[in-house]
């Protein structure tokens, strides 16, 4: 059988590509055509791309008092769907040109929910759905003290509107479990706490 990866980007050729919608975010059809697995090339096909750059997410996470720090906020993508619109997630933003990841966390961490990390652990980097758009996620948990977290954040300009909460470690991960929590970052961050919780009350508390 043949291994993974015998392909890489060079072998695919955009024929034409073009921006059909330009608004908060973009939206481009691409014309393009790549080798198929079984030897033939893949006829000329078109795909819609959202265009989208990448983003930093953090979840806070206070070593000491085994707590977390979720972000409740509506979401438009959730609207129509048998649940609330208003989702617990973690804080993250966009990264702007010329910032690193960790730039955007602390940037986030402040506007979002006035908090300071004093270290980030990196959790991986994903790509959020790669069948349709571009953007790749940063994902960190960051150390936070949570004795005075929780609140109302948010930058006012950007229509934001942001309940900041304090919840427990187990709590959190039941949230998880039962459903509450539905989106994929956090998700992913807070299973990785489980797995790495012991270690970071460790170190963190060292």
């Amino acid at each position: 059988m043949p291994k993974p990866f015998q392909f890489n980007a060079s072998d695919v050729t955009v024929e034409k590509r073009k921006t059909v919608f330009q608004g908060f975010f973009r939206m481009d059809k691409l014309w393009l055509t790549h080798p198929r697995f079984d030897g033939r090339d893949m006829p000329s096909f078109t795909r819609e791309l959202f265009v989208r750059g990448d983003a930093t997410c953090v979840l806070p996470y206070d070593p000491e008092r085994d707590e977390v720090v979720l972000l409740e906020q509506f979401r438009l993508g959730a609207l129509g769907r048998n649940q609330s619109p208003w989702l617990l997630e973690l804080v993250a933003g966009m990264n702007e040109d010329g910032e690193s990841p960790e730039d955007v966390a602390q940037r986030e961490g402040q506007e979002e929910a006035g908090l300071s990390f004093s270290r980030l652990d990196k959790i991986c980097d994903y790509l959020v759905s790669p069948g349709g758009t571009t953007e790749m996620i940063h994902l960190y948990c960051g150390q936070v003290s949570t004795a005075e977290a929780g609140g109302v954040f948010g930058v006012e300009h950007e229509h934001e509107d942001i309940l900041s909460h304090v919840v427990s470690a187990e709590e959190c991960f039941a949230m998880v479990a039962d459903g509450r929590i539905n989106n994929a970052a956090a998700i992913i961050a807070i299973q990785w706490l489980q797995l790495n919780r012991d270690r970071l009350r460790r170190g963190w508390r060292a």
